[in-house]
């Protein structure tokens, strides 16, 4: 039906976190009150955190409510559930060494659930920054004895990074964001995360939940080479849909509108965020921090202004 070929504009939900900061308020203009907003959930369908559309034909329905009602809106996919969660995080505080199990691990030990690929983009960093990606534990029995005698420093891995950076995050890498760091995120439509190491860091005077045994299940030993998970993706032709990277459970992609753009939606749907400045798509104004998603089926795709965007979808398995 033509009339769900318009754009789903969804309002996000913001979490509250340990190493929160002030910037999803001010600087992108999400209502939510507190110094702690570390995470942005852009484009949700989770249990956790289930987005509401703006406004339209969907106004107030939530994310999930449309896939399970209304699947031609995402091409009829076979998937059980929304695949994708986009996030912006804003850390102003190093977050927690983690890992991620994979979906067969997931499915197993956490009820069901989804494993957790996930990739991020760097919106911005400060100088000389760096991320925690990868360990230096050459076995498993090395990575067991580093662990239990608390040799944080001589295990994990820090890699410099800067703005505009892409890094792909399998299950089994050791990772963490460390403070003033803002990342697009896009991720599988888990919740599940496996906490390695905390720095000591008390909540409410309590130290937070570690998990040990799960994560030295789940970590991949040896580590990957850094260079194989990191990649600039400054200096893409402007105006042009560029793919950065596609595997399995996701394709992403990057978009700088620098005047006027336009391309054909021929995938099962795009999940839009709005990284920097404003424009318009498809008649429609948007600024840094809109998410929308763009349906199955949409045809050309018309945009202009100065802007830029990261874009994602899935595997079309049935898909119109």
């Amino acid at each position: 039906m033509q009339e769900k070929k318009e754009l789903i504009f969804l309002d996000p939900v913001c979490m509250h976190n340990i190493w929160g900061g002030r910037k999803l308020r001010e600087e992108f203009g999400y209502p939510v009150e507190g110094n702690d907003i570390g995470e942005c959930w852009g484009i949700s369908a989770h249990p956790e955190g289930d987005g509401v559309v703006r406004d339209g034909i969907w106004q107030g329905k939530k994310l999930s409510e449309i896939w399970e009602g209304h699947p031609e809106v995402f091409g009829n996919l076979q998937y059980d559930r929304y695949p994708l969660l986009t996030k912006i995080i804003d850390a102003q505080d190093d977050l927690s060494i983690q890992v991620h199990p994979d979906d067969a691990y997931a499915r197993e030990k956490e009820n069901g659930s989804l494993g957790k690929t996930e990739c991020w983009y760097i919106m911005d960093c400060r100088e000389n920054a760096t991320l925690v990606i990868g360990h230096n534990a050459g076995s498993e029995a090395e990575l067991k004895e580093m662990v239990s005698e608390g040799k944080w420093q001589e295990l994990i891995r820090e890699i410099p990074i800067q703005k505009g950076d892409f890094i792909q995050i399998d299950p089994g890498t050791v990772h963490a964001i460390k403070a003033d760091t803002l990342i697009l995120e896009t991720q599988q439509n888990s919740a599940i995360t496996y906490r390695l190491y905390d720095y000591g860091r008390l909540q409410n005077g309590k130290s937070r939940e570690l998990h040990i045994d799960k994560s030295l299940d789940v970590i991949t030993v040896p580590a990957r080479n850094p260079e194989e998970c990191v990649k600039s993706v400054n200096g893409l032709p402007e105006n042009t849909l560029n793919q950065l990277y596609s595997c399995e459970k996701y394709s992403i992609f990057k978009i700088d509108v620098n005047g006027k753009a336009s391309f054909e939606q021929k995938y099962p749907f795009l999940a839009a965020s709005v990284l920097e400045g404003e424009g318009n798509v498809a008649g429609r104004q948007v600024h840094k921090g809109d998410h929308f998603i763009i349906p199955c089926g949409y045809g050309t795709v018309e945009m202009s202004g100065g802007m830029s965007l990261i874009l994602s979808t899935v595997d079309s398995r049935g898909a119109c």
